[in-house]
Parts: structure tokens; C-alpha cells; sequence
């Protein structure tokens, strides 16, 4: 054991290090891809190293490569940072290792997931009884509740999945936002829908689905359906109308999916909760952990609330996996698309436990202070635009009158390594993406980010001059 306490505290002191230097440390890693990879590469190694050298050799090489995305400055994408507990219980996931499979492999791991998703339902205002799985991200929880739905719209059309497969069954069509995020194309593929059965519906300037286009989508064709609505463009923040888009959907039969990756958080917000209006009339809904919730990766969850499709489409028998009967416990393969897995529920439990709803809530509505922040802070500023209505976390900006300026200041704040957040295209146009996800943001981490972006815009447009 010495050996292992070795290297487990050589990790631990490391661990400590690194976050107790986000506050100053740049955000950009500061490697080159060729750096990298001389640094970590090389031949096969043909002779062992001993556990110490293996992570101290990892630390040095690897490092320099590493984005400081747990600081409070990490506006790139809408990830967020694990909260302690989060990143505690994730340690005790490792060296538990748990096989989440099966509630006889892994019966507490079992257990705190039952128990974590029904705080979650509860948290997210979801109806009572629906089912819930655990999986690697939206991508996935995708995957699983359009695979429920895909089984449901068909037995409602005659049609025997399970046993006929898709080759020969009615046609599926699918009903999209032109604004859904690429991973709704993405997970259909999977599923076995072309490109042609997906039809994109118009959206209003911030991006939502206009009820009429659904409306006038449903009237002109009868058969199975999906209609796909979205709490949190991935751009603008924006929220489809859930509760006109569920008026549209009732009574025709189609199911209504929900892609709530970091939106359908607001929902734990008394001040934020009008946003999700609705979103409870859904079929099916997906939420990913490491956003808002601030644990680490491998965290997404599928809700469905029709849990026998969503067993059906996912559950799988066979004599020697000793399934538990479901009266008694329950058995987490039966709703996700994998076998063995880690024990996904037991940082989503510490974050939970940690934070409580009121925590929760807190994080939330401080995440979007910040972005409303922002907002006010660049728009300010004259030759800068912010371009969407900051609802909750997102804001779009853009710095003069052509594309250019704004991807060079973009480019500039990457480089310069105060903060750190990324590009997008909205509406034809260039722009930046600040997201604020992250329990580390301060107001101090707002105000020296806004300083660097203006900085950043102002070389920018010396050097286009």
C-alpha cells in the first residue's frame, strides 16, 4: 500500500495545486500541438515505470497543454467547473469502481442514482413517474429518449419495432427548430433518420420556433411524428415557447422531445422558472450535469414520461446478467444504451447534497447576473453591438461594422489568456459567445474579462486601421 499512497498523495498535492492557481493562471493552454506531442509521444514503451514516475511524467508533459477551464474566467462553450464535492465523489467513483450496470454488481451505486434522479425530477419540476437514465451527455441522452420516442410513435402507428425493425415501417417524420442543436441531427442519425425526414421549421430573430410553423407543419401531413423544441439556444440563450408549442403538439399524436441541455436549469429559479413554462408537457427531456449542475464530465441524463417505450427501446435480457426484479430494485441498464459503465450518480448526489435547490437556484440566477453584466458592460461601449436578448447566460456580441474586427478581437482574448470563450456565426454574421456556467465566476472575474475583451477590441481595430 505504500506505493499506492504515494501516488494517490503525490495526485492529491498536484490537484490542489492546480486549482488553487486558477485565479491568476492564464486560461489558454500555452503548448503548441507539436509541443505536445514531442512532450507526451514517443516509441511504445517496451520496460514499466513506477506509478510516481508515470504521474509526475504526465504532470510535467501534459500540463502545458491543459485549458484552465474550472476557472471563474472560462466563458468558451457552456461548461461549467465540478463544485468540490462533486470532484470528491468523483474521485470515490475511481476508486470504488463501481460497474453501474446492474443493481447486483453495484447495489449503493444503483441506489444513489434511483435517488439523485428523483431529486433531480423533483428539482427540474418534471411529472411524477417518469423514467431516467443515466449517460455520457446531451448527445447521448438524445440517443435514448428519441429512441423511446421513435418506439412509441411506431406502436402507435401498428408497427412492431422490436420485431420488424425500421426497413419497412411507416415513415418518421421529425420536426426541428432551424436553431435545435446539431447534436438533435446528430442523435436522429444514429437512430436511423435521414436527412430528408428532418424539417427544419422557421424561428424569430432570437432563434425560437415559432408555434405557426409547427402549426402549419402538423396540419399538412398525418403519420408518426417528433416534434423536437429546445429550453436554451446554444447561441442566444433563447427558449422555444414550450407552452404554445405544447398547445400545438396536444392532441396530434406526435411526441414532444425537449432538448434542455443547460436551459431547462432555470427551472430550479423561482426567478427564472417562467422561462420553462410548459416544458413539463413534454414527452421526453435531456439535461447535462456538467453544466449547470458544475460536476465533472459523463454526466448527462434522459427523462422520459413514458418509461414503458423507454424501457422497451433500451432494456435487454439474457441468463447470466441476473437482473433484479424491478418491484425490488433497480437495474440502470434497463434505461441506457450501455452495459458497463462508471457510477455516474454519485457526483450528481454530492452536487445535490451540497448545494440543496436553494443552492442551486443561487448558482443559477448568479451565472446570469453575470452574463446580464456583460451585456450592459461591452454594450456600452461605442462600435459595440450586442446582438441577442440575455435571458439567462448567453451573450452575443459583435465589434464594428464587418466580421473581420470581431474575429480578430476573439482571436485576441484567446491569445491574451485573461479569459477564454469562442466565436460563433448568428445570423449570417460573425460574433462572440460568452457563456457563464461556472460556479467560480465573481464579479471581479467579470470586470477583468470585459477590460481584456476591450482591449482585445481596441488592437483589433489599431491593427485593421
Amino acid at each position: 500500500m505504500d506505493s499506492v499512497n504515494g501516488v494517490l498523495g503525490l495526485t492529491a498535492d498536484y490537484a490542489a495545486r492546480f486549482l488553487g492557481s486558477l485565479d491568476e493562471r492564464p486560461v489558454r493552454a500555452s503548448a503548441s500541438v507539436h509541443e505536445l506531442r514531442a512532450a507526451l509521444g514517443g516509441p511504445l514503451p517496451t520496460h514499466g515505470s513506477t506509478d510516481g514516475e508515470v504521474i509526475a511524467n504526465l504532470i510535467a508533459a501534459a500540463e502545458p497543454g491543459v485549458t484552465a477551464i474550472p476557472s471563474g474566467r472560462y466563458f468558451g462553450f457552456v461548461i461549467g467547473s465540478a463544485l468540490p464535492a462533486a470532484l470528491a465523489a468523483d474521485w470515490l467513483t475511481s476508486t470504488w469502481d463501481q460497474n453501474a450496470g446492474l443493481y447486483v454488481i453495484g447495489p449503493s451505486a444503483a441506489v444513489v442514482e434511483e435517488v439523485a434522479l428523483q431529486w433531480l425530477r423533483e428539482l427540474l419540476g418534471l411529472p411524477a413517474g417518469v423514467s431516467a437514465g443515466f449517460v455520457t451527455g446531451c448527445q447521448m441522452a438524445h440517443v435514448t429518449a428519441l429512441a423511446a420516442a421513435r418506439h412509441h410513435v411506431l406502436e402507435q402507428a401498428g408497427w412492431d419495432l422490436l420485431n420488424d425493425g425500421l426497413q419497412a415501417s411507416p415513415r418518421i417524420r421529425v420536426l426541428v427548430g432551424e436553431q435545435r442543436h446539431v447534436t438533435i441531427d446528430r442523435a436522429l442519425r444514429y437512430l436511423g433518420f435521414g436527412a430528408r425526414q428532418i424539417e427544419a421549421l422557421a424561428a424569430d430573430e432570437q432563434g425560437r420556433l415559432r408555434p405557426d410553423a409547427l402549426r402549419a407543419a402538423l396540419a399538412d401531413a398525418s403519420g408518426p411524428t417528433i416534434v423536437c423544441a429546445q429550453a436554451g439556444d446554444v447561441n442566444s440563450g433563447c427558449f422555444d415557447p414550450l407552452d404554445e408549442i405544447a398547445d400545438v403538439v396536444a392532441g396530434s399524436g406526435a411526441w414532444l422531445h425537449l432538448d434542455g441541455a443547460f436551459g431547462l436549469w432555470a427551472s430550479a429559479s423561482p426567478r427564472l422558472r417562467h422561462l420553462t413554462a410548459g416544458a413539463e408537457r413534454a414527452d421526453s427531456w435531456t439535461i447535462d450535469g456538467h453544466k449547470w449542475l458544475n460536476v465533472p464530465y459523463d454526466s448527462g441524463i434522459a427523462f422520459c414520461a413514458h418509461p414503458e417505450a423507454h424501457r422497451a427501446a433500451m432494456s435487454v435480457q439474457a441468463s447470466y446478467l441476473e437482473q433484479t426484479d424491478p418491484d425490488q430494485a433497480r437495474d440502470p441498464i434497463d434505461w441506457t444504451p450501455e452495459f458497463s459503465r462508471r457510477a455516474r450518480g454519485f457526483p450528481i448526489y454530492a452536487a445535490i447534497r451540497a448545494l440543496g435547490s436553494e443552492g442551486i437556484a443561487e448558482l443559477v440566477q448568479r451565472c446570469s447576473r453575470h452574463a446580464a453584466h456583460f451585456a450592459e458592460r461591452l454594450g456600452a461601449e461605442p462600435g459595440v453591438e450586442v446582438l441577442n436578448d440575455v435571458v439567462l447566460n448567453q451573450v452575443l456580441v459583435r465589434f464594428g461594422d464587418d466580421d473581420a474586427l470581431t474575429q480578430a478581437t476573439v482571436k485576441g482574448v484567446q491569445e491574451d489568456g485573461t479569459c477564454w470563450l469562442s466565436g460563433t456565426v448568428w445570423r449570417g454574421q460573425a460574433a462572440m459567445r460568452i457563456s457563464v456556467c461556472n460556479w467560480r465566476t465573481t464579479d471581479d472575474d467579470v470586470e477583468r474579462s470585459a477590460a481584456a475583451i476591450l482591449e482585445a477590441a481596441a488592437v483589433a481595430g489599431s491593427v485593421r486601421t
